[in-house]
């Protein structure tokens, strides 16, 4: 324990990441982006929209008097590239006998579909769009896990920080009350004539030169708790500065490292990290941009039906009470450049991604392997560090009982003081260190991506 003396019930980085995953503007923002999404999709599911059309038409001034209303519902189909129409049409007065408008006298109801054999058959635009629209929903959570793992290493890196900026102003200001504390003995020392003034006066300049310390380590505390308030927030969702008094009482307990689970780690942050699940579901994407430019470089070959039924009597003798018609439509581009461009394109769009994927592998190892190496450096000087402390806290006590028995001077004792000081606060940023490489390592592994950050809903 650093320091005994602050409350054990002090802010936790729990409460921080809580706060980070249900306040952070940033958290928010990322989480938007699945509104975003949802609007796509629903904007790609309005070309399967059912359409109504109604027209009319008359002739003011013809020899052909007639006058035609027309009413068609039309309902793309999801496959084969189709639609399905019905529709009621009605005409009056009296019509050419080319007039594919004509009906009988209370008009004619009328169904039909359309279907593509080749080109548009098993994919076309419209269904393009809306797979892409679906995996775009899908790219929207590894976006935000993303997201969530670089806000949660943040505030991690920052509560850590914190806790050391405050350790090391408590420790810069129990040196200042050393010095103040000594004063007062040397003072009463200097107006007996025990001591020479000249070592009041330097004990004087030491306790400035402690104050200017503690100011300057109040202000690095106190930065650091203005970075962290923007991480932790209030139930306004304002930023909170954390109070001094929320120190915890020291650093969590160390963990010992076990390097043979390195490698496990790598292979399961291949399948948590978000950015590789990101990159398959582009590759996805472009996937089906390669099949429809595949779909382009086919011909035409569409299939219609339809059947007409004719509802009343005259005044057309030539038009019978049901017709049907079925036809076959075929149509080739020949050069078909604009399908063999997009083609290429897209095949070096994907190739581009499998590098993309190789590298993002080989970063996330990367990644791994530094932050391990860093908790390994960190967990060593820990060790170091604190056998250094009462090393210098042993030097420092048998210096100040020599000053009492007269057997050395204050300049001595100063300068054991300084090295206990420097000691201590070597400790303090090991410790710091090891944790802020730990926040970088469960960031690389993405190991707590499911137990810390709470599940994306909207």
């Amino acid at each position: 324990m650093l320091c005994p003396a602050l409350s054990a019930e002090g802010l936790s980085l729990g409460t921080v990441i809580d706060s980070v995953t249900s306040k952070y503007p940033p958290y928010l923002m990322a989480l938007i982006e699945r509104d975003v999404a949802a609007g796509r999709l629903r904007q790609a599911k309005g070309s399967f929209d059912l359409n109504f059309l109604g027209s009319t038409y008359f002739n003011p001034e013809s020899y052909y008097d007639g006058n035609v209303a027309d009413f068609v519902f039309d309902q793309p189909l999801p496959f084969w590239g189709g639609n399905v129409f019905a529709g009621y049409r009605v005409s009056s007065g009296f019509l050419a006998d080319y007039d594919k408008n004509r009906t009988q006298t209370d008009g004619e109801l009328r169904a039909g579909l359309k279907v593509n054999l080749l080109r548009d058959g098993r994919i076309d635009k419209r269904r393009a769009d809306l797979w892409k629209a679906r995996l775009d929903q899908e790219i929207a959570d590894p976006f935000i896990q993303r997201q969530q793992l670089d806000m949660v290493r943040a505030a991690t890196r920052s509560y850590y920080n914190w806790i050391a900026m405050g350790f090391r102003y408590q420790i810069t200001e129990e040196l200042l009350r050393i010095a103040k504390d000594r004063d007062v003995g040397i003072a009463e020392q200097a107006k007996k004539g025990l001591i020479a003034p000249i070592i009041k006066i330097d004990n004087e300049r030491l306790v400035i030169s402690r104050q200017i310390a503690v100011v300057q380590a109040r202000r690095r505390f106190e930065a650091a708790g203005i970075e962290l308030s923007l991480f932790h927030r209030d139930d306004q969702d304002e930023p909170k500065i954390p109070a001094r008094h929320q120190l915890p009482s020291g650093f969590p307990k160390i963990i010992n490292l076990d390097e043979t689970k390195m490698g496990t780690a790598i292979v399961n942050a291949f399948s948590l990290r978000p950015e590789i699940r990101r990159i398959r579901l582009v590759q996805e994407k472009w996937g089906i941009d390669q099949r429809l430019a595949r779909n382009n470089l086919l011909p035409n070959l569409d299939v219609s039906a339809s059947v007409n039924q004719s509802i009343g009597d005259g005044p057309y003798k030539d038009l019978e009470r049901t017709e049907s018609q079925v036809g076959i439509e075929f149509r080739v581009p020949l050069q078909r450049n604009e399908a063999k461009g997009r083609l290429q394109t897209i095949e070096a769009e994907l190739e581009r991604l499998r590098n993309d994927e190789q590298f993002a592998r080989d970063r996330i190892v990367a990644e791994i392997r530094d932050a391990f190496s860093g908790l390994k450096a960190a967990q060593e000087q820990i060790g170091q560090t604190s056998r250094n402390v009462e090393l210098a806290k042993i030097l420092e006590e048998a210096e100040a009982t020599r000053l009492k028995q007269g057997a050395t001077d204050l300049l001595a004792l100063q300068i054991r003081e300084q090295a206990a000081f420097d000691a201590r606060l070597l400790e303090v940023d090991a410790q710091a260190e090891y944790f802020r490489n730990q926040a970088e390592y469960e960031a690389a592994t993405a190991v707590k991506l499911q137990s810390i950050l709470k599940p994306i809903t909207r």
